[in-house]
């Protein structure tokens, strides 16, 4: 069966599950402990999740038709209840990120700094380590993990060709490894580093408590850049392309051939490039200054885009608008939503109920608790397509539980965060591992083993973040 046929058998059997689901909520009596609104909010969240999953429809009739189903089922009073996740400051920031990301992309900033890898580091005795050093600095202005490895995949293949390696070597397969493992986790640093970070800290500041940017940083880029250094030291190590790169050098009389597969670099910024980049910088100083003052962190972003967009500076249009990815944004006014009608009509807390009544929580340790709410958090995590929808559904039921067992609500929802965003078992988990196995050399095995290795590696950080690291700073 060819994979076309599969993909409709798939979301075919998707559209019968969400539509099942809503006959029952329609036709069946409520179960015991339920009322009619809980009946037919659980039955538009399961048939949400399903129709993500499976991919049936695109995300935006998806999502729409949640919070159709919402108000039409009686889940909730009024459609504009039904529609309040899409009043979230989430929905609004990660729609500026994605113009302020988009931005670098078109005036060619991240080309740019990629190029510099190629003209400093082809000749580099540790090509891989200097990938992974590059692509962490530039998840500082750029906060897309796909737009990154997009970005860097043709490096990767100029500099295979400046050592004469070919394209299944263990140089390439240790490199798309990076940029698809180990590239996501550099997003988790900051605030606004991407939608797994904003939707978490939009998740915190509902749920636990307000936190600012400079807050966030302090408790997150030293254990993710802790992750993120053993996980691509290990991804160099499980490929040795040092002594690959090391025998192709000296069969090509000593040192690589870099000029002849070159990309052009350029010192020099384009006008353009010098608006963004000053831009970005001004951004960022403000998020600074913001933590520090009060200043909510979505002025500096629509100040920001507001900038980029006046007459005569011209970097983002009404076309830059258009081509956004506006069904990850839906998904998650969607989710919000839901959410929203989860923990009004009591749902939520009827979830969590049942499943502690499951899970023996009362003779566990605290320890033995939270490393099983980590397990439940990992488990949802591997059938979702994107990290981000994951922790939009998973943070806000592990954080309920961790209410109930007394668990350190910040520390649970970061942690959360750093194994979720870690863990990629299916290359589908993940859209930049899904990237690098389709354009690279590796395979399910590949992306197997060493997403298990990343999960392992993000729950040593997390103990020594919550033992040692966040205890200083709280």
């Amino acid at each position: 069966m060819d994979s076309s046929r599969r993909e409709t058998i798939v979301q075919v059997t998707g559209v019968l599950a969400g539509s099942g689901i809503i006959l029952w909520a329609l036709l069946a009596p409520p179960p015991e402990g339920f009322d009619g609104a809980m009946q037919s909010v659980l039955a538009v969240f399961a048939t949400t999740l399903v129709l993500w999953l499976t991919k049936a429809v695109p995300y935006v009739v998806s999502a729409t038709a949640s919070v159709v189903l919402l108000f039409a089922l009686d889940g909730v009073e009024s459609f504009s209840a039904a529609a309040s996740g899409f009043a979230s400051t989430l929905v609004f920031f990660l729609l500026l990120l994605l113009l302020l990301g988009q931005s670098i992309s078109k005036v060619g900033l991240d080309e740019w700094f990629a190029s510099e890898l190629l003209s400093t580091e082809s000749q580099s005795p540790h090509p891989v380590r200097s990938l992974a050093k590059y692509t962490l600095v530039l998840s500082f202005v750029m906060p897309s993990a796909v737009a990154r490895a997009v970005t860097f995949i043709p490096i990767v293949r100029e500099m295979s060709n400046a050592y004469g390696l070919s394209h299944d070597s263990d140089f390439e397969r240790a490199s798309f490894l990076v940029l698809g493992h180990v590239n996501p986790i550099a997003s988790m640093s900051l605030m606004t580093g991407g939608g797994m970070a904003i939707i978490t800290s939009e998740l915190i500041q509902n749920e636990v408590r307000p936190i600012t940017w400079l807050e966030w940083a302090t408790l997150m880029v030293p254990p993710v850049i802790l992750l993120y250094s053993l996980s691509a030291l290990t991804a160099e190590r499980i490929y040795d392309s040092r002594s690959e790169i090391t025998e192709a050098s000296n069969d090509r009389n000593g040192q690589p051939d870099a000029q002849e597969h070159t990309v052009d670099s350029n010192t020099d910024f384009t006008r353009d490039q010098t608006i963004v980049g000053a831009v970005l910088f001004g951004t960022v100083l403000l998020w600074i200054i913001g933590s520090l003052v009060g200043l909510p962190t979505i002025v500096p972003a629509v100040f920001a885009i507001f900038v980029l967009a006046l007459p005569g500076v011209d970097i983002i249009t009404t076309t830059d608008v258009k081509e956004l990815s506006w069904g990850i944004l839906f998904v998650i006014g969607a989710m919000f939503s839901i959410l929203d009608a989860m923990e009004a009509t009591g749902t939520l807390t009827y979830i969590v109920n049942l499943l502690t009544s499951v899970v023996p929580f009362e003779i566990l340790t605290h320890w033995q608790s939270i490393a099983v709410l980590l397990g439940l958090a990992v488990l949802m995590r591997v059938f979702f397509s994107t990290a981000s929808a994951a922790i939009v559904v998973v943070t806000p039921i592990i954080l309920r539980f961790g209410e109930r067992l007394q668990v350190n609500q910040l520390y649970l929802a970061l942690s959360v965060l750093l194994i979720v965003g870690s863990t990629t078992i299916l290359p589908f988990n993940t859209t930049s591992v899904l990237l690098s196995f389709d354009r690279g050399p590796l395979s399910n095995v590949d992306v197997a083993v060493f997403g298990l290795v990343t999960m392992v590696y993000a729950a040593v950080v997390i103990t020594i973040s919550w033992t040692v690291y966040w205890p200083l700073l709280t």
